[in-house]
């Protein structure tokens, strides 16, 4: 089974996470913020991965550092999971419609950490989550996964909307990389023998 478990404790958070890539989309998150809870609910369930997050921050501040440090657990369970990453697809993309939004996302587990990130949400809050912090949250991700990944926005003007659009997005470019191609079960999908 492909799973990883990863333990962070800080000043600032006391995150506990498991991933398990070859899951049912089952979760069972709590960060302390109900829109992060929500994005992370769908990321598991579109990318058909286990993951249980429990996350105690400094939330008086703002959610800053729970969404950072969430990524990069996140990514580091991820780059744990994957192991030698023998037989896995590698690349993955998907165009993805949420309503009027309209969200592009490509993945390439490269073993390089890099992150394009092209989006316009019109509003700095939704709830009491700050919108930009979604870039934070995947930049430590990407950081910490050592993946390539570009996410644009082609469409929308609802930031819920978008955002959404995002975590679902990447979710299934995520799944659809991680898969394991039969044909090549037994090789690192890369002329360089490693990733």
């Amino acid at each position: 089974m492909r799973s990883a478990e990863i333990i962070r404790t800080t000043a600032e958070t006391d995150i506990s996470l498991k991933l398990n890539l070859d899951g049912e989309g089952v979760s069972e998150i709590n960060t302390g913020s109900g829109f992060l809870n929500h994005m992370l609910t769908l990321f598991a369930r579109h990318g058909n991965f286990d993951l249980t997050v429990n996350c105690k921050g400094d939330i008086d501040v703002d959610y800053h550092h729970t969404a950072e440090d969430i990524g990069i657990c996140l990514g580091e369970a991820f780059r744990k999971a994957l192991g030698d990453m023998k037989g896995i697809t590698r690349y993955a993309h998907i165009i993805l419609p949420m309503d009027e939004s309209l969200i592009l996302s490509a993945v390439d587990i490269s073993g390089r950490s890099f992150l394009s990130y092209t989006a316009d949400i019109p509003t700095e809050k939704v709830g009491d989550f700050d919108t930009e912090l979604v870039r934070e949250f995947f930049e430590a991700f990407v950081r910490k996964a050592e993946i390539t990944l570009h996410i644009k926005q082609l469409d929308g003007y609802n930031s819920h909307h978008i955002i959404e659009g995002m975590f679902k997005s990447v979710a299934r470019s995520m799944k659809a990389a991680v898969a394991i191609d039969e044909k090549n079960k037994d090789k690192i999908p890369s002329t360089k023998g490693v990733l």
